[in-house]
């Protein structure tokens, strides 16, 4: 008899049966329109051809019509427009890279996403790809197949855990069809959704099995080939070449660290514009369209453009040039509201810096410098170097590279994450949480010491009489007191065992707190750090209380954390999360799923800084919800007393109808 958890796998294996086969032909209609546009906008209306991949049925050839360049801003300003109206329209939620929305989803909203984005989000792409928007396919075919597994899970009325998981099946099957990656897709499924390197391991047998059938059924259509011809069997040949392949992954690290900051720094800057949100992506496509008068190279998704980079058809001062212009015009594509994916333009960058590199080191085959070098770039600013690794060895077939490539990875994300220590847009996807929640630590992760700490101190002098202790002992029937002097400073600790043990001691009504207190290597903790260290900390000694002092001054005593304090915050954090759950769901209820999620970055001047989440609440909508405060690297469950503190992250979720007022109270 099949118990619940086979019964579980066996339903999500059937799942992604189907999901994969869905995934393959939504990659099939999405490139259909992406043809179409590029027919209509950029070829009919700019009369421009950007060169195409031989393996999908295009010519390495760039061709300019008889009008020359000059009708390229109106190609692209068009396309904008058009997309700015479709989305501001009808869909906030395609606005954007995609990726992104998917993973925030994924983490915010039980996995859900409403009905008409997958068709909404295509058309949009479609447009903003086809007029010569510098984006990828990536970010649309994520979210389009993750809207699919979405609403697959609705309509079977599937729980939370199921509809994410079924998010992640579609996302991989759409992803393996529209790049032929199936191992590289499955594994960027799981990878993506951390800010550090953890994976959604339970997902990961039915991603595979969704994207080898997604793979096989669009193989059906376009054959088998990967996007990308190279010379047979690269490998590297000489032990010195590894010193060169070290220089491209610290290099593309560099390069990984900026692109996040050029991207959402575009993004703010046109956030702040106070012009109608729908001119927005007609404005970013103008300036894209102006650079593409002198650099058609850095417009469209340049897949043309990395193909005659591997071949050592360009020239190293437009190597050189191409990687900074590529940042900028995505940034403008997609920061300012357009629609694409940033995985395409990763590679370009990576690929032109990898081209560049192989001309000065004197290569006179680039293709092995180019094709680990796509992998260097999008490993570190997307923080998926397992999946990069993979999806660019299918991409080319390089997989003789692949101890270069792994080398060539592993520096790229390691200098990317020590230079983005420093910086305020650590990724590319910004939506990633650090790591996966733990289930009941989480809790307590999300707690600072401060908001469950005693104030209230009951110290002791080190003047004390021990029989005078000895019955303040038995008078409050605590186990530990903190010896502070007459300023309150800490001067050690003192417990009822060392009471005890002083008793045997023939002069013991002659000794005082002094004697018997220990004042060195006693273990303290700070406020601002969560519940769970200080009790991990209190677990390793076998105390039942910890000292918290002022970490400027350890001798600056604050308050005491008792077991009972951490019982009680443990207590009010279940009861926070219950409510917390129970006012999701009849938000979802009342609203129908149509819920967005408003995010703000406190700075320095913001006026809610020092305040408490209580103190703020009024200036919230009813319907909307805090739902946690990303601070540092941890994820803070919020209550009343949680008090906001410059460089947090605020996630909010609110209806649709009063989104826009929770981003100006929150502005």
């Amino acid at each position: 008899m099949l118990t619940l958890a086979d019964e579980r796998q066996r339903r999500l294996v059937l799942d992604s049966l189907w999901l994969g086969l869905v995934g393959a032909l939504a990659a099939q209609v999405f490139l259909f329109l992406l043809e179409l546009s590029q027919r209509v906008f950029l070829e009919g209306l700019a009369g421009y051809t950007p060169p195409g991949l031989p393996n999908e049925g295009g010519k390495l050839v760039e061709s300019i019509g008889t009008r020359g360049l000059w009708l390229l801003p109106v190609a692209t300003t068009l396309g904008g427009l058009l997309v700015g109206l479709l989305i501001h329209t009808l869909a906030p939620e395609a606005e954007g890279e995609g990726t992104d929305s998917a993973v925030k989803a994924f983490h915010h909203a039980g996995g859900r996403l409403r009905a008409h984005i997958p068709p909404l989000k295509m058309i949009a792409s479609a447009i903003t790809l086809g007029s010569g928007g510098s984006a990828g396919r990536e970010g649309p075919t994520a979210l389009i197949a993750a809207g699919i597994g979405s609403v697959y899970g609705s309509l079977r009325q599937r729980s939370d855990d199921e509809r994410r998981m079924l998010m992640l099946i579609g996302m991989a099957a759409g992803l393996s069809a529209i790049f032929r990656t199936p191992i590289g897709a499955a594994i960027f499924a799981i990878e993506v959704l951390y800010y550090e390197m953890e994976f959604e391991t339970g997902a990961l047998l039915f991603t595979i099995l969704a994207s080898v059938v997604a793979y096989t059924v669009n193989g059906v259509f376009v054959g088998w080939k990967p996007l990308f011809a190279v010379p047979p069997n690269l490998t590297v040949n000489r032990a010195d070449e590894y010193l060169q392949y070290a220089v491209l992954g610290i290099s593309g690290g560099v390069l990984a660290a900026l692109m996040p900051v050029v991207f959402y720094r575009t993004r703010d800057a046109f956030r702040t514009l106070r012009i109608p949100g729908y001119l927005k992506p007609a404005l970013g496509g103008l300036l894209v369209g102006l650079i593409g008068l002198a650099l058609p190279e850095a417009i469209g998704g340049g897949y043309g453009w990395m193909q005659m980079a591997i071949n050592g058809q360009l020239g190293l001062r437009l190597l050189l040039i191409l990687p900074l212009a590529k940042m900028i015009t995505l940034a403008l594509t997609v920061g300012s509201g357009g629609s694409g994916g940033v995985f395409a333009p990763s590679l370009f960058v990576g690929a032109m810096l990898g081209g560049a590199l192989a001309d000065i080191f004197g290569h006179d085959m680039p293709a092995a410098f180019v094709v680990v070098g796509m992998a260097a770039v999008f490993s570190g600013a997307g923080h998926v170097p397992i999946a990069a690794l993979f999806m660019v060895s299918e991409l080319t077939s390089g997989y003789h590279l692949l101890p270069a490539a792994a080398l060539v990875v592993t520096l790229s994300y390691l200098v990317q994450v020590t230079l983005a220590q420093r910086l305020k847009y650590r990724s590319l996807y910004m939506a990633q949480l650090p790591t996966r929640p733990r289930r009941e630590v989480d809790l307590l992760e999300g707690i600072p010491v401060a908001e469950a700490m005693e104030t209230t101190i009951d110290a002791v002098p080190p003047t004390m009489p021990l029989p005078q202790l000895l019955h303040r002992f038995e008078k409050t029937h605590h186990h530990g007191f903190p010896v502070t002097d007459e300023q309150g400073n800490l001067l050690g600790i003192v417990t009822l065992s060392d009471v005890e043990q002083a008793m045997l001691t023939p002069d013991f009504e002659q000794k005082t707190v002094a004697d018997i207190a220990t004042s060195d290597g006693i273990a303290v903790g700070y406020p601002d750090e969560p519940i769970s260290e200080a009790l991990w900390r209190m677990g390793v000694r076998g105390i039942g209380r910890l000292p918290i002092v002022d970490r400027t001054n350890p001798r600056r005593l604050l308050g005491v954390l008792r077991r009972q304090n951490v019982i009680a915050a443990y207590e009010r954090a279940i009861a926070n999360r219950k409510d917390i759950s129970a006012r999701l769901r009849e938000l979802r209820e009342a609203h129908e799923g149509n819920v967005r999620v408003v995010e703000v970055d406190i700075g320095d001047k913001h006026r809610f800084v020092g305040k408490q989440i209580k103190d703020i609440a009024r200036e919230l909508p009813d319907d909307c919800i805090l739902v946690s405060i990303r601070r540092d690297r941890r994820v803070i469950i919020p209550h009343g007393t949680t008090e906001i503190r410059k460089g947090d992250h605020l996630v909010t979720l609110a209806s649709a109808e009063c989104a826009e007022r929770v981003r100006a109270a929150l502005r």
